[in-house]
């Protein structure tokens, strides 16, 4: 898994066209994301993301995001859209990580979810991602508020955040990374290469993450 010592872990998500994912990788993304999970306006089938990420280098992570849907049907899509990591957004459990794992073991998991998480590693994921309650809605949620309690290990914090807001985010949660979807677009599902750069811009302008 791609791993930049002392640089907030950035992942830009929702990519539909290789304008996007040259956008992304040229501005320093360490991962990039592409929704299989039926129902959204930025889903894109196996053989699209296939050609997507032969525009993605060897270091940058590419993601496939599921939400509710089996573990024989992540497995296909993973194997034909050729993505190196899985995200599994719905109500999954160990022994789908598990399943997961032992079909591909140099595979990146990551596990996304709207409920408190003390750590990241709890179902057998490698990467953590804390969301808002609507995820891919935009809309930002309290993370800033006393009673948020972040998790250990690596975990990337998401849900609301744009431009201008996402270095203070890092600051108040010190999050391991960041995943930005509908905060990097122009209108909904379009992706705007000049909010992707600022997007990143900002998160690196927070400093380092922590340890």
């Amino acid at each position: 898994m791609t791993d930049v010592s002392g640089d907030v872990f950035i992942k830009i998500c929702g990519l539909k066209t290789a304008r996007d994912v040259e956008a992304a990788v040229a501005a320093g993304a360490e991962a990039v994301g592409f929704v299989f999970a039926p129902g959204s306006p930025r889903t894109v089938d196996a053989a699209t993301a296939r050609e997507l990420v032969g525009h993605v280098p060897d270091g940058v992570l590419t993601v496939g995001v599921f939400r509710g849907q089996s573990v024989a049907e992540v497995r296909r899509f993973a194997e034909e859209s050729g993505v190196r990591g899985v995200q599994l957004h719905g109500e999954e459990g160990p022994e789908d990580f598990a399943a997961l794992r032992a079909d591909a073991a140099g595979r990146t998991l990551l596990r996304a979810t709207a409920h408190h998480v003390e750590r990241c590693g709890e179902y057998g994921e490698d990467l953590l991602l804390i969301d808002a309650p609507d995820p891919g809605s935009g809309k930002p949620w309290n993370w800033g508020s006393a009673e948020f309690t972040a998790p250990a290990g690596r975990w990337l914090l998401a849900g609301g955040l744009t431009p201008g807001n996402v270095a203070e985010a890092l600051t108040v949660t010190g999050a391991w990374g960041v995943d930005v979807s509908s905060g990097v677009e122009s209108e909904r599902g379009v992706k705007s290469p000049d909010l992707i750069r600022a997007f990143i811009a900002a998160a690196r302008a927070a400093g380092p993450r922590r340890a």
